[in-house]
């Protein structure tokens, strides 16, 4: 969608006079040049086909002649098909490269914000880089030191831990020693987390000081086979106060342990393809968390198909790691970058950018010091950016406002013909640019759907492909992504060259394979990418996962899907996500979420409805600049959660979102009807990257009981 030009109508067609004469001068040399005419080929050409020829499918990538793949791609690299081999061949063919790069804490001060609370700032310096032979050395240590304090091969071993360079290292070493790892989110609550350890029988656990003490501790009691706690950071060494019978260990103890002549000395068991990498804990969206089994070759196949997807992908590129690595889309983008010898650099998103909420003012954030080329990202922090950029427009003064819209929209003209405009992005676009470090050539999106006004902020503003991935832990995190040089939104791609695609017919929504112009259904995905199961979980497993008769494995989504005709899919609808209200309408809450995020005033919102209420209510964590303004124009004043609770304000900010619902083209019963402000911020402790605050949509009415019953007017 094109952004309003607001100014006078005769300079407007001067300068649209001005462009075209331009254009017109430099096309023949520049398009020639520029090989734009390759690039719309590319992003015209049909990406996938169904192999049987029916609508349903199975759909499968095509390659580049245009035929379709005949065999399902499972392997980057000749002979490296478990994780630890992969690990291998980046210290053998990149030993001396940067590996890991971790920032250094220089300054750490409290700050006192107006409203009496203090923050915590910190002052960075540069990257501390690991090469790629000191790492792999790193991890074998520290795997021998885990096998001489007890841990065996094929007996799981847990980490609760932020993303950083030790995850990664602990990680590794437990590929190497094959001790299956139990990942688990840093923002599950105690009885999730201790149900985890508990069902996969944990005797050794590796966290850092921080989650030791605010998150472990209070149920170590209620892990009976606990035996030793390993704690990644260097400080303190001795850890009184624990219960009898644990033992706390620092990391580099335990790899000094393990670097012993004798116990390296002792021969490991190296896994085979079919054992067990991961057991990877998910959020918990229907009460207690359930264990994916990733087998090693899981993985493989999954990262050789997200790899294909990144072009010129190799050695100089540079990825900002910030997402929780218990995910599966942080953990298999990493592990790609391995595989390719790029260099990882750690962040967080308290400090990933200059303006972040634990940068100190005046100093840089990790992107300005980094400059990644690579990234991968969840909707939510691109909806920040993009709200943010776009409130800073708003704020210019007329003629640098009416300069950035006019360059938006010819920017946005020239990318569906598959043109660049490399004038717009040095001279309007590079501070924009700037905020993800400057060098940014590929960006990821996955986890949840990415609307089509973000997707097409990013590619303008910040002069980079989004590609947008389709996937769930339970495939690898790998199903489609969006080719690079495709700038259609609102699409997650064709089927990556490890999967196939099923749609399968759901009467109760009713979308059929048959539908037209489009087939649709429940997106099923099959492929070497597909999971071993729930852990300890055959009820489940029978009911999510098949295999076919050529012995294939196939895991049915829940999602519901429509393929294009050029084999690009798009994801509409969800099983679980879709209410009937009182009066018969098919409500979806995701969509309703999706759609009202770009709401200047929502930084986030959790859509809910009842099948015997007419009506959608909705959970909004408002934008606190913008509210606050609005509270100001209306003579308000009190803390913020007196402002987050004035009944005014309710109304003011539903009369917002049903305008920008309205204007999205919602349906009058898709619209909330009412809301209830939550003054608490959504910060990825509390459950912003992994999106667990609408995950946990089924567990509203036991949190929320009031306020719905209020809502509802006490029913």
């Amino acid at each position: 969608m094109k952004l309003k030009e607001d100014m006078n109508p005769l300079l407007l067609q001067v300068f649209r006079s001005v462009v075209w004469v331009c254009s017109f001068i430099t096309f023949l040399p520049w398009y020639f040049l520029s090989g734009a005419g390759t690039n719309l080929d590319r992003a015209r050409r049909v990406k996938a086909r169904s192999v049987s020829g029916r609508p349903a499918g199975p759909y499968r990538a095509t390659n580049r002649a245009g035929g379709i793949h005949q065999k399902l791609v499972w392997s980057l690299h000749l002979g490296v098909d478990t994780l630890d081999k992969v690990m291998v061949h980046g210290a053998t063919r990149f030993p001396e490269r940067d590996c890991l790069g971790t920032r250094e804490v220089l300054n750490e001060e409290d700050e006192l914000q107006p409203n009496g609370k203090v923050f915590k700032k910190v002052i960075l310096g540069e990257y501390q880089w690991m090469s790629y032979e000191e790492t792999y050395q790193a991890a074998v240590c520290f795997g021998s030191g885990l096998a001489a304090l007890g841990q065996r091969p094929q007996c799981n071993i847990a980490i609760f831990c932020e993303t950083r360079a030790e995850w990664m290292i602990a990680a590794q070493a437990c590929f190497i020693y094959n001790f299956p790892l139990v990942t688990l989110y840093s923002t599950l609550g105690g009885a999730a987390i201790a149900h985890g350890l508990n069902e996969t029988e944990i005797t050794h656990i590796i966290t850092s000081k921080d989650l030791l003490h605010s998150r472990l501790k209070a149920i170590l009691l209620e892990v009976p086979r606990l035996q030793h706690i390993i704690v990644v950071d260097s400080k303190p060494t001795s850890w009184p106060g624990f219960p009898r019978g644990i033992m706390v260990h620092n990391l580099v103890a335990v790899q000094e342990l393990g670097s012993r002549p004798d116990n390296m000395a002792v021969a490991r068991r190296q896994p085979l393809p079919s054992d067990i990498a991961v057991i990877m804990y998910t959020s918990g969206s229907t009460g207690i968390p359930k264990g994916v089994m990733i087998s090693h070759s899981n993985i493989i196949a999954g990262i050789t198909g997200m790899a294909e997807r990144i072009p010129d992908l190799d050695e100089t590129d540079t990825y900002i790691g910030y997402l929780p690595l218990a995910h599966v889309l942080e953990l298999s983008a990493e592990m790609v970058c391995i595989s390719h010898g790029c260099r990882i650099g750690y962040s967080s998103p308290q400090t990933l950018a200059d303006q972040s909420t634990k940068i100190k003012k005046g100093s840089k954030g990790d992107t300005s010091v980094l400059k990644p080329t690579l990234m991968a990202a969840v909707p939510e922090i691109m909806d920040r950016i993009y709200k943010n950029v776009m409130t800073k427009v708003e704020e210019m003064s007329s003629v640098q406002r009416t300069l950035f819209v006019l360059a938006y929209n010819y920017k946005m003209e020239q990318m569906t013909k598959g043109y660049r405009t490399p004038l717009c992005d040095s001279l309007v676009f590079r501070k924009v640019r700037s905020l993800l470090g400057g060098h940014m050539r590929v960006l990821l999106s996955g986890g949840a759907p990415l609307s089509a006004a973000t997707q097409r902020f990013m590619n303008i503003c910040l002069c980079c492909p989004v590609g947008q991935g389709y996937g769930l832990t339970e495939t690898c995190g790998a199903g489609t992504i969006s080719e690079m040089w495709d700038y259609s939104t609102g699409r997650v791609g064709a089927p990556l060259v490890c999967s196939e695609i099923t749609l399968k017919d759901w009467e109760e929504g009713g979308y059929y394979s048959t539908d037209k112009p489009n087939p649709r259904g429940e997106i099923v995905i099959g492929g070497p990418n597909v999971t071993m199961g729930y852990y300890k979980n055959e009820v489940k497993n029978r009911e999510d996962f098949f295999v076919d008769s050529d012995g294939q494995r196939w895991f049915c989504t829940g999602d519901i899907g429509e393929l294009h005709p050029d084999g690009c899919l798009k994801i509409i609808d969800r099983k679980k996500d879709l209410v009937k209200l009182q009066a018969g309408e098919y409500v979806s809450l995701g969509k309703v979420e999706a759609m009202l995020k770009n709401c200047p005033f929502v930084d986030n919102i959790c859509a809910y409805a009842n099948s015997d209420q007419s009506y959608v209510i909705g959970f909004v964590v408002p934008n606190q600049k913008q509210l606050t303004v609005l509270a100001e124009q209306r003579g308000l004043r009190g803390s913020w959660e007196e402002i987050c609770n004035n009944p005014d304000m309710e109304r003011d900010v539903l009369r917002i979102i049903t305008e920008a619902a309205l204007s999205a083209k919602l349906e009058r019963f898709e619209i909330p009807k009412k809301i209830r402000l939550s003054a608490e911020p959504w910060t990825p402790e509390t459950g912003l990257v992994t999106d667990a605050f609408k995950l946990k949509r089924k567990e509203l009415k036991s949190h929320y009981q009031d306020d719905i019953e209020r809502m509802y007017g006490g029913k």
